[in-house]
């Protein structure tokens, strides 16, 4: 089966906790939004932080938007190699037993004791449309991207959500790879 279907590009960012939000940026801090993300609900705001690794650091790094359950800093492996850090391939959400980092804010600081992932390739879509297509949440499939620099990405996980129009989340690395130059692009579920 081949069907045409956006790909974007997902830059390092950081999501908080109310409670961590207001360390990094004072008592009763609400996130500026910038501009809404293609996931429903989710935006980016202007805020930004500094992760501190333990050979470098990385500034303005933006806080994505509404407050989670859990903190955590999602990172490609070249910004870990860059931050002297140890971060596992996970979906978003996946934080137990991964890597630890210090996040600065305009406020105060934050010691996460695990929370940094390299985010795992995935497709986002609703339900109605991966049965339509014979997808089940959890399923690994694959994506050629179609570019002077043409690549099929394997593994890439489905995952359900909600309200979701098909999309394909690479990171900053594989969207580099496969000469992907904009924050979105197409490719072919395979």
């Amino acid at each position: 089966m081949k069907k045409l279907i956006r790909v974007e590009v997902s830059v390092r960012h950081v999501h908080l906790t109310k409670h961590d939000l207001e360390v990094l940026f004072g008592e009763g801090y609400e996130l500026k939004r910038e501009k809404d993300l293609s996931q429903p609900g989710q935006f980016a705001s202007t805020d930004v932080v500094t992760l501190v690794g333990p050979k470098h650091s990385l500034e303005n790094v933006r806080v994505l938007g509404p407050c989670r359950g859990n903190s955590q800093v999602e990172v490609s492996r070249t910004d870990t190699f860059y931050l002297g850090a140890s971060a596992p391939l996970r979906l978003s959400g996946k934080i137990i037993g991964s890597g630890p980092i210090k996040i600065v804010g305009p406020k105060g600081e934050l010691e996460l004791k695990e929370g940094l992932i390299v985010a795992k390739r995935h497709l986002n879509i609703n339900g109605y449309e991966a049965k339509a297509l014979g997808l089940a949440s959890g399923q690994n499939i694959s994506v050629e991207i179609e570019s002077p620099r043409s690549l099929i990405f394997k593994e890439v996980e489905v995952c359900y959500v909600d309200e979701s129009e098909p999309i394909v989340y690479l990171d900053a690395d594989e969207a580099s790879a496969a000469g992907i130059n904009e924050k979105s692009g197409e490719g072919k579920i395979l």
